[in-house]
């Protein structure tokens, strides 16, 4: 791979992408930033959740500048093909260069937000650069719920600006971000013995679903591969008695659900009709989103019959409230034109079948705290009719624009200087941990910007190489003049 600039950044970057940082397992990022303040001779903390700060003294003359925190997360979403070999525990993500961007070979790429904890490595590195005191923080499983924003106690940071670098849009700057909540839905089930004779197990999949974050993509009506399974099973079942041996669909509860599949259990007299209903069916969804989601793939084909599946009735409520729930934009801001204010996101289910319990994992944002209540509950009911016990977790702030920011001002004028042209200043539906940090730290001045990123949370996950140059102009001006 030829040398990509500007070089400081892309060399940490590469440094990273060798490190295993699922949610939940960032043991080795803490001991690289550790190990690399300790050959810096840099002062730093780690706290028990697993956040790392590390601390620089401003450059000659800017002593007495207010301190500036530089804020990344250390974890990244780990999603990869089907048919892609890698254990995200221990493989380096593998990175190639095509048209202009950076992308990962099957997986995603982890440049959310690898990219900006690189740019904080090459500002901590780099004497030369002329700044007031700065922290850099690294905060541990955003992905998962904002943990580690969560975590960061009182004292552990001391600077009174925070510069977010976790935005996906190069000559955007956010300065607010919606909340948001998981809703969680579990159905137990009896399981039944199933006869061998004259019956048919048969495999139905989706895949190839663009899928991505499902804030910054979810007005896109990108297919959710959940829905579209459950689309299919539904009026299945509306002509034939079949069985359910084993469904599973999409992953995390941050990202637009690419993959899902299930078992059915046929009777051999039904076998063909059944096959062409599915056929039918996946014609036409294949041409709703032949824009959307032009590698959207379906297959059915015959596998082995499993012991053992759940009873009917639980597969009709199950099947149904799938098919029924919400995904995708509930309401636009009626303040900020194109932002989306509430939405929901149908992430996953998954058939753990030694507790015989089907979860189904969802997701709701909103700008508006009564929105996203309300919209927690519409799932909550919707599934609670169907006979599931229902759950919320994760519940996280919103972040209230303020346009009148110091540190906006200060970044508007950089942007202006370097780029002769004015940065476009908005509000973004995906959820940043900066709401957490103003909950917790009332008097924070705060911006968020970050080089362009698609396809985020999806192995489509790309950055494009020439947006990261602007991006460290823009972080090294602030830093320079704030």
């Amino acid at each position: 791979m030829n040398i990509l600039e500007p070089s400081s950044v892309f060399n940490f970057f590469f440094e990273i992408c060798k490190i295993p940082r699922e949610s939940g397992n960032e043991a080795g990022m803490t001991r690289f930033l550790e190990n690399f303040a300790k050959a810096r001779n840099l002062e730093y903390q780690t706290d028990k959740t697993g956040n790392v700060v590390i601390r620089k003294p401003a450059s000659p003359g800017k002593e007495n500048r207010p301190g500036v925190i530089l804020q990344s997360h250390t974890d990244m979403v780990c999603e990869k093909n089907e048919d892609t070999v890698f254990d995200f525990s221990k493989d380096a993500i593998q990175t190639y260069v095509e048209d202009g961007w950076l992308k990962a070979k099957g997986t995603t790429l982890g440049a959310d937000d690898g990219i900006g904890v690189a740019a904080s490595l090459a500002v901590l590195d780099d004497d030369s650069l002329e700044h007031g005191p700065l922290e850099c923080l690294f905060t541990v499983s955003e992905e998962t719920g904002l943990d580690g924003a969560r975590a960061v106690a009182p004292g552990f940071i001391k600077g009174s600006i925070l510069l977010n670098l976790d935005s996906e849009d190069e000559g955007e700057v956010f300065i607010g971000c919606a909340g948001g909540i998981d809703t969680t839905a579990r159905f137990t089930y009896t399981e039944q013995t199933v006869s061998k004779e004259g019956v048919t197990a048969l495999r139905v999949g989706i895949t190839g679903a663009t899928g991505g974050h499902s804030g910054d993509e979810i007005h896109k009506d990108l297919c959710n591969a959940v829905q579209v399974l459950a689309r299919f099973l539904w009026n299945a079942q509306q002509q034939f008695s079949y069985d359910i041996g084993f469904i599973s669909g999409g992953n995390k509860r941050n990202a637009i659900a690419r993959e899902a599949v299930a078992v059915c259990i046929v009777k051999n007299t039904d076998r063909d009709a059944f096959t062409e209903l599915f056929h039918s069916m996946a014609a036409e969804w294949k041409a709703e989103y032949k824009h959307t989601d032009p590698e959207l793939e379906s297959s059915i084909t015959s596998c082995n019959i499993p012991p053992a599946v759940m009873d009917k009735k639980t597969a009709a409520n199950l099947t149904a409230s799938l098919y029924a729930c919400p995904h995708g934009v509930l309401a636009m801001s009626k303040d900020i034109p194109g932002l989306v204010e509430t939405s929901t996101n149908l992430a996953s289910v998954r058939m753990e079948q030694e507790s015989r319990l089907i979860r189904i994992g969802s997701s709701q944002r909103s700008a508006v705290n009564s929105a996203r209540k309300n919209a927690a509950q519409r799932i909550e009911s919707l599934f609670r009719l169907a006979g599931a016990v229902v759950s919320h977790e994760g519940e996280y702030p919103g972040w209230a624009p303020n346009p009148e920011s110091p540190v906006l001002k200060v970044c508007e004028k950089a942007y202006l200087k370097l780029f002769n042209t004015p940065v476009k200043v908005k509000a973004i539906h995906a959820g940043l941990e900066c709401g957490i940090f103003l909950d917790a730290f009332p008097n924070l001045d705060m911006i968020s910007f970050g080089p362009t990123l698609k396809g985020v949370h999806a192995p489509t996950e790309r950055l494009e190489i020439a947006t990261v140059g602007k991006f460290w102009d823009l972080l090294l001006e602030i830093i320079k003049n704030v």
